[in-house]
């Protein structure tokens, strides 16, 4: 960007002083620069014009703020920064200070990246979390929805309110009714309370185990991270292929360490007591119904269903 001094550069020969005096009374008659006077009355001609690039600077950026063409294409040399001032007073002289102050913009910015960095996603669409406030707006409007939507809305305040509860929602419920974004919204809401969250696309998930048993550090870490953190959403469960030791070794084991600790969430197309049957199959075991049952007293004990209903919106 332009400094004042390249600014009287351009101009040239015989009309610089002129022009200089312009631009100087044009900045010592900033609006805000005369508050600065008036609130330091004790501040000298001297001391001003000794600051006229940095009164300058602040000018201009005060002008691309109030044109702001958004955060990405901030024009100030400090992206996402205007310039404040200050007088301090050293070695018994006053001195204009300038410093670089994170817009709004910039501020909301910090805290979306801080938001993100709670909450991990695996195989989820990324749509699901980036488009969940507006999903979940036109829910609301929709009565065969909205009731779910109230439920979350409700879930969500009474943890704000009382903290984490280790009771989860199970979301039940046909294809394409908008369970996923519920979940996304819900993650998103309680990560800006200060929670962390994951969540994990069932069938695809399932899948990577079997690879990563052959990576026992990558399947450790991965086990831990949903054991530990304080929101874990299974989404889509039932949709999976799953063998009986990713059922017993893997799901079992989260599980079993997150009941009366932490809530975990489902999203499903499965009731519970379909689900049971589903989780009882393996293709490798056949039928193992005191398995599916086992499975699910870590399960059903610590949720609230919720039914999601409504037309499949993805047709």
């Amino acid at each position: 960007m332009d400094s004042i001094g390249n600014v009287l550069k351009q101009l040239g020969g015989s009309r610089i002083h002129q022009r200089t005096e312009d631009l100087k009374a044009k900045i010592l008659n900033e609006p805000d620069v005369r508050q600065l006077r008036l609130r330091h009355p004790e501040l000298t001609e001297q001391e001003l014009i000794r600051n006229m690039s940095r009164l300058y600077e602040y000018m201009k950026e005060k002008r691309h703020c109030a044109e702001c063409p958004g955060l990405d294409k901030c024009p100030n040399d400090f992206q996402g920064h205007y310039t404040k001032l200050s007088v301090d007073e050293v070695g018994g002289q006053l001195r204009i200070r300038d410093h670089k102050t994170p817009c709004n913009l910039q501020l909301a910015h910090e805290r979306d990246k801080l938001i993100s960095s709670r909450i991990r996603s695996f195989y989820v669409d990324e749509r699901a979390l980036i488009e969940g406030y507006d999903e979940v707006e036109i829910m609301l409007k929709d009565p065969a929805r909205s009731p779910a939507v109230n439920r979350i809305f409700r879930y969500i305040n009474e943890t704000k309110a009382a903290g984490l509860p280790t009771k989860g929602l199970y979301l039940e419920g046909p294809f394409g009714t908008g369970k996923t974004f519920l979940m996304c919204y819900l993650l998103h809401e309680l990560a800006k309370e200060g929670h962390s969250g994951v969540i994990v696309y069932m069938p695809d998930f399932v899948e990577d185990v079997k690879s990563m048993i052959q990576d026992g550090d990558r399947l450790r870490d991965t086990v831990e991270m949903m054991k530990e953190t304080d929101l874990l959403i299974f989404d889509d469960i039932g949709a999976e292929n799953m063998g009986p030791w990713v059922r017993d070794h893997v799901l079992g084991s989260i599980l079993n360490h997150r009941m009366n600790r932490k809530p975990t969430f489902y999203t499903s197309n499965y009731s519970l007591s379909a689900l049971e049957k589903h989780l009882s199959f393996t293709n490798k075991d056949g039928e193992e119904a005191y398995k599916g049952e086992r499975l699910m007293n870590r399960v059903s004990p610590f949720v609230e269903v919720v039914r999601v209903l409504g037309e499949n919106k993805r047709g």
